[in-house]
């Protein structure tokens, strides 16, 4: 977060995230949040980075917070505080939304393969398995094309609009990795309750793809790394296939860096497209890279940029519903 104090954080996610997101639940409980000194108060007890509402909320439903109208949840929240906060400050925010994957084929697919692709904050890494998922694209005309692996359709099957050009094949994916400060295991029925509790109430879609695709990861599990994507990612890159073509990518990672932790991770990326020929994928809210937004044309006001070694590609819907191709 950004030194704003914790009441504007939650008012600013619900006039935002919640609002555009379309959660009418988080907006509400955000709202309430913002206006309570007493649950600010709180919050504001935990480390910064702990006090995100997606946290709070998350810890707070895996608890058993009811749903419904924030009166009733205020009540509930000030009682059970003792293990909300407990599992705040266990666990991170790392909602691995495989639809994203939707957003990112037209250009992970354009890319010269093989690939061995690497997510820096990797989640439970269900977002390395872009061939293994089917993918149904609508343009703006009604047109309809679907996409499916090479072995046959997915039972995970990816809806997305798109503005541009529609790919036409599935990435040559022959490796891949992921690193996390903590990695989930889909396999582990209270990590995958986490990253249930993760989607916003109002999403059930998401819930279902991502139980799907949790199968899909859960018969192949990826190679997760446990570290700081800084230090991490060049021994990563090293045991990658030699003839393969390196693409790292990133999705709603990077605000988690410090700035001084931004400027050492760029200039990472810079050093291993020049010592690997490795390909830089980032697909972040708008504010996180000020150098990427500055390249956009004048007129957009997204919320994620999808970027290719710093030069936006595509603006992307947070949770993989639309892309539009620049």
């Amino acid at each position: 977060m950004t030194g704003m104090d914790t009441a504007a954080v939650y008012a600013q996610f619900a006039e935002s995230q919640a609002l555009n997101g379309g959660s009418p639940t988080y907006q509400d409980w955000a709202r309430g949040v913002a206006a309570d000194p007493e649950l600010c108060s709180l919050l504001d007890g935990l480390p910064e980075p702990k006090r995100q509402p997606n946290l709070l909320f998350a810890a707070a439903r895996l608890v058993g917070a009811p749903s419904g109208g924030w009166a009733g949840v205020r009540t509930w929240l000030l009682a059970a505080w003792p293990e909300v906060e407990r599992e705040m400050r266990a666990r991170a925010t790392q909602t691995n939304e495989p639809r994203r994957c939707a957003t990112l084929l037209p250009t992970l697919a354009a890319i010269d393969g093989p690939v061995a692709l690497i997510e820096v904050g990797a989640s439970a890494g269900l977002c390395l398995y872009p061939d293994r998922y089917s993918y149904v694209y609508t343009s703006p005309d009604g047109g309809r094309t679907r996409l499916d692996p090479a072995d046959g359709p997915s039972a995970v099957v990816l809806p997305c609009t798109i503005e541009g050009p529609v790919p036409i094949r599935m990435p040559d994916v022959v490796w891949r990795a992921g690193i996390d400060l903590n990695p989930l295991d889909v396999r582990d029925p209270a990590d995958l309750a986490w990253l249930e509790a993760l989607v916003w109430p109002e999403h059930t879609d998401r819930i279902e793809t991502l139980r799907a695709a949790a199968h899909v990861v859960a018969e192949d599990p990826p190679r997760l790394v446990t570290g700081n994507l800084l230090d991490a990612l060049p021994d990563l890159v090293a045991a990658a296939p030699a003839e393969a073509t390196v693409v790292v990518q990133n999705s709603a990672a990077l605000y988690y860096l410090t700035p001084a932790e931004l400027v050492t991770f760029e200039a990472t990326m810079d050093e291993l497209r020049r010592t690997r020929g490795a390909v830089w994928l980032s697909n972040e809210g708008w504010t996180v890279l000020p150098a990427v937004a500055a390249r956009l044309p004048q007129g957009l006001s997204p919320q994620f940029i999808l970027a290719r070694d710093g030069e936006p590609v595509a603006l992307t819907d947070p949770h993989g519903r639309s892309v539009r191709l620049l």
